[in-house]
């Protein structure tokens, strides 16, 4: 099992109830306080990823399937692709490579299907392993000199930006701008909607590294977006 893997099932495992508290979650500024400093950050931020959020949440979100039988592998394929591979979009940049990320998660998914308890923890393992996947390609980026990141309008498809606004856009830039952990922290708290728990689970650091690690993100978007300090 990879790396990733590894990592995934760990997350799905204990990924209980990601979906309901999530959303809630997602609705305020960084739990425990302490980042009120950074309240034009956060809030540009949050409005930009919840948007985002918004433009890609699935039909299956409004709907009752609790009568239609467990969910199947193509069931998840269908209500969670689209959001898992807009929140890869947000970790590295590149739509193709983000498909690819998404892709090998079902596909590590589908190998662990019967470990797996039920579909709060196959959606932790996707999440989980959506993260992990983006981190290997920033790391082999990173090794690789010749690399060039792409500029920020290939950074998300062309209808993906037609939806933004400039101030949307400004904020999707800055976030790419973070180093790889404090960007997956903000995503997935704001656009993943998850609590602190659960972006522990689904990173493997702990919740008081979430919270710092997200501290100092909204701190360093406070420096490089000059309307969040109004």
């Amino acid at each position: 099992m990879s790396n990733a893997e590894r990592g995934a099932a760990a997350g799905g495992a204990a990924d209980g109830g990601a979906a309901g508290q999530g959303d809630a979650a997602g609705h305020g500024g960084v739990s425990g306080g302490g980042v009120s400093r950074d309240g034009g950050a956060t809030n540009a931020v949050e409005q930009t990823l919840r948007h985002l959020r918004t433009l890609d949440a699935p039909v299956a979100e409004t709907e009752d399937t609790s009568s239609q039988g467990p969910l199947t592998l193509e069931d998840l394929y269908k209500q969670h692709r689209m959001r898992l591979v807009r929140l890869a979009i947000l970790l590295v940049d590149e739509p193709a490579t983000a498909e690819d990320v998404v892709q090998e998660a079902f596909t590590g998914l589908h190998r662990n299907w019967a470990k797996l308890r039920d579909a709060a923890a196959a959606v932790g393992y996707l999440r989980a392993a959506v993260v992990n996947g983006s981190r290997s390609v920033l790391r082999r980026r990173k090794t690789a000199r010749e690399y060039v990141p792409p500029h920020a309008v290939n950074a998300r498809s062309a209808e993906s930006l037609a939806m933004l606004s400039t101030e949307h856009q400004a904020v999707v830039k800055a976030l790419s701008q973070l180093p790889p952990r404090q960007r997956e922290v903000l995503v997935l708290r704001y656009y993943g909607g998850l609590s602190e728990s659960e972006i522990s689970e689904a990173t493997g650091i702990s919740k008081g590294t979430v919270k710092s690690t997200a501290s100092r993100a909204l701190e360093a978007l406070q420096r490089t977006m000059p309307d969040s300090k109004r």
